[in-house]
């Protein structure tokens, strides 16, 4: 799997597909949404989310070698720092390797606060660059103390995610460079609604990739979004992301019509800004809660 995703990955075109796993003992009613919606012959990988914020759900890496094992298809596996500290990282991308799960995204994770898990509190040992700074011990074959492992373990490919919007793109910059210091295969943003967007995005990137010295890819996020509701929940409440006001306005205006007219505008325009996205950067992740139908309607 190793080789085919790093194919795939550096290749002319990449979409990946986020899932979420299961909050129950099995994915077989995740796994038939994927194969009714069809797109598992449309995309490249799986990512698979780690108690996204923080609500409980089967684990990632579990859940990643299961739709590697369905679905034939590469599957990246995300670890947050929330839930463990270092001595649980690196066990559980242990256990991963020897499960052939040997992507990893590295994120720091949504607050504990958010769960709906009584008392439950982060750990939070460092944020998600330390995780980057284990992958790479392990690939140069010892732990994060500095002792050789007695089996060689397979290579890992590390990802890492960085925000689409900020008011200083030099903190965004710095960030960057922070994580490709530690040469992870690709930097997956948050979503991105505006051609301009994705341009400074670019842009900013390549600097940092330039000063690093990485072969990194960016790979750009996208959320479909169908409801003014979800437009303005986006702006309002999730950092680094930015809709337009042109997008929520369209949003409004058919909003007053039906609600079916809303969604009806919604795929329409989310169609349009992932087909101009695609022509200018064919390299995506798609986001979506599952919606795997909706997500299929971005493709075609």
């Amino acid at each position: 799997m190793y080789l085919q995703l790093k194919d795939r990955l550096y290749g002319k075109e990449f979409i990946s597909l986020e899932i979420t796993p299961m909050h129950g003992g099995s994915s077989a009613v995740l796994f038939e949404k994927i194969n009714a919606s069809g797109l598992k012959d449309k995309i490249d990988a799986f990512v698979v989310t780690d108690n996204p914020l923080a609500k409980l759900k089967s684990d990632s890496i579990i859940t990643a070698f299961k739709l590697q094992e369905h679905f034939s298809k590469p599957a990246i596996a995300t670890v947050t720092m929330r839930d463990r500290n270092k001595i649980a990282l690196q066990s559980s991308i242990l256990g991963a390797n020897e499960l052939n799960v040997t992507a990893v995204l590295a994120l720091t994770g949504d607050p504990a606060a958010s769960s709906n898990q009584p008392n439950v509190k982060g750990v939070f040992e460092a944020n998600s660059t330390l995780l980057l700074e284990i992958i790479k011990c392990f690939n140069a074959g010892i732990d994060y103390a500095g002792k050789e492992f007695g089996v060689p373990l397979k290579p890992i490919l590390s990802f890492a995610v960085c925000n689409s919007r900020t008011n200083n793109p030099k903190t965004l910059q710095k960030k960057l460079i922070s994580k490709l210091r530690f040469n992870p295969a690709a930097i997956i943003t948050q979503p991105v609604y505006e051609i301009e967007n994705a341009k400074w995005l670019k842009s900013i990137f390549d600097e940092a990739k330039e000063q690093t010295n990485s072969n990194a890819e960016l790979i750009l996020g996208f959320f479909p979004v169908t409801r003014l509701k979800t437009a303005q929940f986006l702006n309002s409440h999730v950092s680094g992301i930015h809709v337009p006001q042109s997008l929520m306005y369209q949003l409004a205006n058919a909003k007053k019509i039906s609600e079916d007219e809303e969604f009806k505008i919604g795929v329409k325009l989310s169609k349009e800004i992932f087909s101009a996205l695609k022509n200018f950067h064919p390299k995506l992740h798609l986001m979506g809660a599952n919606n795997f139908k909706l997500l299929d309607k971005m493709i075609h």
